[in-house]
């Protein structure tokens, strides 16, 4: 509700006058088993294209990271806006580093990604007792849930909680080095029916350009892998001049019992001038990982 009253506020500030139609979605209803066994990050979006299918809204505003990466025929992204913090961030009420955990303690998490290099992390720090356990629901839910005790430390967009203004929970925001991100982690994107030219010339003065570029040289390498929320899969980028450097890292989620097998790692930078540009870079940054070990569509199917 945040995204959307934020988008409504921009598109009022330009003239638009806009109505909420406010939804809850399977993703937020499934709480007691992780995303990759219940459908996936589209279970967020379903309900949305629904709506938009059926002429109840116009547009739907989403995170990006929970769209998939494939969008179904008669859909559009009409919007990437300028991206908020993409990085992940450690909240924990005793704990200030990951290296203050006491033995045995629990960290929770609702992602593969965040999942396989937490456990790089401890691994490089000999902490084989640390478990990482699932996470869902809500931010105020995942908080409550540290709070009574059932987390030593949680692990968290670091946009998500600055936008409901809750920053002060934050003990560290991981850098990039530290912790990779999720493709598209930070940003909003607004779909649209295809069709609704009117629509996308509207939201037109809201898309960010850098911020679409990157996120979709992101969302290229997860596409290219089979990505979802079932793909433990890291994808970030940052600009340098008009120069894209984009990094990822692919880890096992279910090794083999007492293996802590290393992250496959690809990267690639290149100048980029169109959105065209951007794919390809990712899509040869996929490749990289493909050929360093990682496992692709084919491998899981």
């Amino acid at each position: 509700m945040w995204q959307a009253r934020h988008v409504q506020q921009r598109l009022e500030a330009l003239g638009h006058p806009v109505q909420l139609l406010g939804m809850t979605t399977r993703g937020d209803q499934i709480l007691d088993r992780t995303l990759s066994k219940v459908g996936g990050k589209g279970l967020f979006v379903k309900e949305l294209e629904t709506a938009l299918a059926q002429g109840q809204a116009d547009l739907a505003v989403h995170s990006l990271k929970d769209v998939p990466m494939q969008l179904p025929e008669g859909f559009a992204l009409a919007c990437v806006m300028e991206r908020e913090d993409p990085h992940d961030a450690w909240v924990s009420n005793h704990c200030a580093t990951l290296a203050d955990l006491p033995p045995d303690a629990v960290v929770g998490t609702s992602s593969l990604r965040r999942m396989v290099l937490l456990r790089d992390m401890l691994a490089r720090m000999g902490r084989q007792d640390v478990r990482i356990e699932p996470l869902r629901g809500n931010l105020d839910t995942r908080l409550r849930k540290l709070d009574d005790g059932a987390y030593a430390a949680i692990v968290l967009a670091a946009a998500g909680l600055k936008r409901l203004e809750l920053e002060t929970r934050i003990r560290q925001v991981f850098t990039a080095q530290q912790m990779l991100p999720a493709a598209g982690q930070g940003a909003l994107g607004i779909e649209v029916l295809s069709d609704r030219q009117d629509l996308i010339d509207v939201l037109a003065p809201l898309s960010h350009r850098p911020s679409w570029w990157v996120v979709a040289a992101e969302r290229a390498v997860s596409r290219a892998m089979g990505g979802s929320c079932s793909m433990p899969l890291a994808a970030h980028g940052v600009w340098q001049g008009d120069t894209l450097k984009l990094e990822a890292a692919w880890g096992d989620a279910e090794p083999a019992a007492g293996a802590s097998p290393p992250l496959v790692r690809a990267h690639g930078q290149q100048k980029v001038t169109s959105l065209e540009q951007a794919e390809r870079l990712g899509s040869s940054v996929a490749q990289q990982l493909l050929e360093r070990g990682a496992q692709g569509p084919s491998a899981s199917a």
